[in-house]
């Protein structure tokens, strides 16, 4: 056995592992590997099956007498592949880890057959696209994954080691003919580009994985200045930074901080021309403008000194209204829901509806009016979020609350004698990330 395969699962962890088995030769040799140690109990493999290919049936048949020779539990997962802007490719890389990570027990390690050549392409893949070292550091060896980790053992290892493992084994794989397909970005690195890197520097895949894997260790130097520097930007609210703080920091460090930000908050990764564009647009704005920066259903904003990132949200309709007794939950337009807690009912039906300006109302422990726009701007609440209030009134047209933000003092007093409140819930963040994507 080749030196780096001999020593590759010399790490292996105490828990449950899943393998991500395609079938081709890399997913191959790992499963025989790991299979050859023993510990079966801990040991299964999953194969998705994409629908993208006509012999995606063969394919999937190939996969369970594999693991049914080996004695390793197989389960097999259908995908739908919902084509993206960034090519199949990426949407079925997309579908595929959607998949590993809903069927990935928790704690259990997800392992991958990411090689040394998968990783001198992806170096390459990631230079092209202009990232730091955070990209350039390509794959890792470990990372969290789901609700367990993932380990990719094989990285040091190049795939002629692993095709003669297989040859000496007498293994059987698939060879998944789109992979010769050059119009795919990575194909053509394969096909084209690294054979004749090769053929000038023999060492190019080596060198080039080296350069990934140095990149590791100086992002994570920088990650710990990136975590300090986040947390002195933090307030309060997750969606949120000080402009203040952000702007105190180098350019270079703002830059990580943000990204890391967006990173935390399940976001679509900012384009390109994002930093440039939030540093341009957003943060030299001035504290009473509200800026906006749109991305992939994601938006970012400014107010005062608030920096705030969040899935993209409609407004409530303009001129919107309805009736609501209270028994039950009330779903606004947009996904929020509107509930009356520790009560069964209002005595009369009241009134749902938009903010449309002018409204005032009493406060508790106050005699006279406020108007409600001087209300929300004392208690900070952010114009976009002006935008989604529901506001509460009577059949007279008595404003009695904005959300669960502000009540009127007979609608307070209503609440505290039945031991009731008001409570507004707020669309979840990932379902309406997820209806997003979907749209």
């Amino acid at each position: 056995m080749p030196a780096p395969l001999a020593t590759a699962l010399h790490d292996r962890p105490a828990a449950p592992v899943c393998v991500g088995y395609s079938g081709g030769l890399d997913s191959t040799v790992l499963l025989h590997l790991l299979a050859g140690t023993g510990a079966l109990d801990r040991l299964r493999a999953i194969h998705v099956h994409h629908g993208l290919h006509a012999d995606a049936d063969r394919w999937t048949a190939h996969c369970e007498r594999t693991c049914e020779a080996l004695g390793v539990r197989l389960t097999v997962i259908r995908v739908n592949v919902a084509m993206r802007g960034d090519g199949p490719e990426a949407a079925a890389r997309a579908a595929r880890h959607d998949a590993f990570a809903r069927a990935l027990a928790p704690g259990e390690v997800l392992v991958l057959a990411h090689h040394r050549d998968d990783q001198a392409e992806t170096f390459l893949l990631r230079a092209l696209r202009a990232s730091g070292p955070d990209g350039l550091a390509a794959m890792r060896r470990w990372r969290a994954f789901g609700p367990g980790h993932l380990w990719r053992p094989l990285l040091e290892v190049d795939r002629d080691a692993l095709l003669a493992y297989a040859r000496a084994h007498a293994l059987s794989w698939i060879d998944d003919p789109s992979n010769a397909d050059t119009a795919f970005d990575r194909n053509f690195l394969r096909q084209r580009v690294m054979p004749l890197l090769r053929e000038r520097w023999p060492h190019a895949s080596d060198a080039l994985a080296r350069s990934a894997m140095l990149c590791g260790q100086a992002d994570a130097l920088l990650d710990d200045g990136d975590a300090q520097a986040f947390a002195d930007a933090a307030t309060a609210d997750p969606h949120c930074l000080s402009r203040t703080r952000l702007l105190a920091l180098p350019p270079a460090r703002r830059a990580r901080v943000l990204r890391r930000w967006i990173d935390t908050l399940a976001l679509p990764p900012l384009p390109g021309n994002g930093i440039e564009r939030v540093e341009r647009e957003i943060l030299a704005a001035r504290d009473d403008a509200d800026p906006v920066f749109h991305w992939h259903g994601a938006v970012l904003r400014a107010w005062r000194d608030l920096l705030h990132a969040d899935v993209a949200r409609p407004p409530l309709p303009e001129e919107w209204q309805i009736e609501w007794d209270g028994r039950a939950p009330l779903a606004l337009p947009g996904g929020d829901v509107l509930m009356l807690e520790g009560a069964t009912g209002f005595d009369t039906p009241l009134r749902v509806h938009t903010r449309q300006g002018g409204e005032r109302l009493v406060r508790p422990g106050r005699t006279h009016s406020h108007a409600l726009k001087h209300v929300l701007q004392e208690l900070g609440v952010p114009p976009w979020e002006r935008e989604r209030l529901p506001l509460l009134g009577d059949p007279d047209g008595e404003l009695l609350a904005a959300g669960d933000l502000v009540h009127s003092a007979r609608f307070d007093i209503w609440l505290r004698e039945r031991g009731a409140r008001l409570t507004w819930r707020r669309e979840d963040a990932t379902h309406a990330a997820t209806a997003v994507a979907g749209n």
